[in-house]
């Protein structure tokens, strides 16, 4: 049952802010106000249905007594009392609690893990797959750093990802994927097993957290990469060292100035996601959930090219349709990884 003073309570809080808007606001505050007017719009008018369908059920309860109208309640009722078990499942999820970081831009980084040269080309089409995806969002895909090997394949990579509820789709996508193919380079045509690991940030603003100029060290240094991709003969390549952590970012573009910019931007986007961890750890030290846990050495994925299956091991979905996957199809997979999320929030929220 959902307690009607809470819906109340958030459909005053609604009122409020859209009477502060209308009212005109200090310049500091309009974005803020705003931000949360916007996210609490959806669920007021969730809120409002639910509503509106209780009213419905209650008037035509009432006309059971009358005669005349007797029988067109009796044919209204079941229908309007399936359309409120929608509503209330409706509002449930709407007042699930919200991750902060859902409407934020991510950062993806990717690397290759055990298979040598076929791990770093799985990489490589791994980002190509997140590149498609964010295409098919109409999102922007922003490559920030990216050093690849000989052979074409993808020794790093950092991309940034900006558009509506960028984290909040991408964020299932960290872990290990691991692959089974015959590798370009595999001349007996055997089956190899090889493997990626993906981490996605909630993108970190100035605001999150400050950054003490004495707890960083910044080198700069001669550009060079493999395949010539970043060689150039300018000491243009900026590494950021933060000391109290040892994390280390190396930014290569032929800009100094925007080498600094993009090092300080994911020294701080890690530090962010370092501290959202141990937060989230501490909130849950009794109960951890499995989908989106954070815990990136955990493999995730399962990509089988010969039988065209992509198995997502944390909620046993298997998909034999990796060739669409792999183009960047992967709202059915993101879809299911959501829904599982939101049925472990309902039954602790009910618990």
């Amino acid at each position: 049952m959902i307690a009607p003073e809470k819906l109340d309570q958030i459909i005053a809080r609604f009122q409020f802010l859209e009477a502060r808007l209308n009212g005109g606001l200090p310049p500091a505050e309009i974005a803020a106000v705003s931000r949360e007017y916007s996210e609490l719009k959806p669920v007021v008018e969730t809120v409002q249905g639910y509503q509106r369908t209780l009213q419905d059920i209650a008037e035509a309860e009432a006309m059971l007594s009358d005669p005349e109208m007797k029988a067109l309640a009796e044919d209204e009722l079941p229908k309007l009392r399936d359309t409120l078990e929608q509503a209330q499942a409706d509002v449930r999820l709407a007042l699930l609690p919200k991750d902060a970081a859902d409407a934020r831009p991510a950062m993806i980084e990717i690397r290759p893990g055990t298979g040598g040269e076929e791990a770093a080309l799985f990489a490589g089409d791994l980002l190509r797959m997140y590149q498609r995806y964010a295409e098919g969002q109409g999102w922007r895909f922003e490559i920030l750093e990216e050093q690849q090997t000989e052979l074409g394949g993808i020794k790093e990579v950092v991309a940034r990802v900006a558009g509506d509820g960028v984290f909040a789709k991408l964020k299932y996508e960290s872990g290990v994927h691991r692959v089974q193919r015959v590798p370009e380079t595999e001349a007996s045509g055997r089956i190899h097993t090889s493997a990626a690991t993906v981490a996605v940030l909630p993108e970190a603003e100035e605001i999150d957290l400050k950054i003490d100029p004495a707890d960083i060290r910044i080198d700069t240094m001669r550009s060079s990469g493999a395949g010539g991709q970043h060689v150039n003969t300018t000491d243009s390549a900026v590494r950021i060292v933060h000391i109290p952590t040892g994390i280390m970012v190396t930014s290569f573009e032929k800009s100094q100035h925007r080498n600094r910019e993009i090092a300080m931007q994911v020294l701080r986007t890690r530090l962010y996601d370092m501290e959202r961890n141990r937060i989230d750890s501490e909130r849950s030290s009794t109960r951890r959930s499995q989908v989106g846990s954070g815990d990136r050495s955990e493999r995730i994925r399962t990509y089988n090219f010969p039988q065209g299956r992509m198995t997502d091991h944390r909620i046993n979905l298997t998909l034999y349709s990796l060739d669409k996957i792999m183009q960047g199809d992967l709202t059915e997979t993101i879809a299911a990884l959501t829904a599982d999320a939101q049925a472990s929030l309902l039954a602790e929220m009910d618990g």
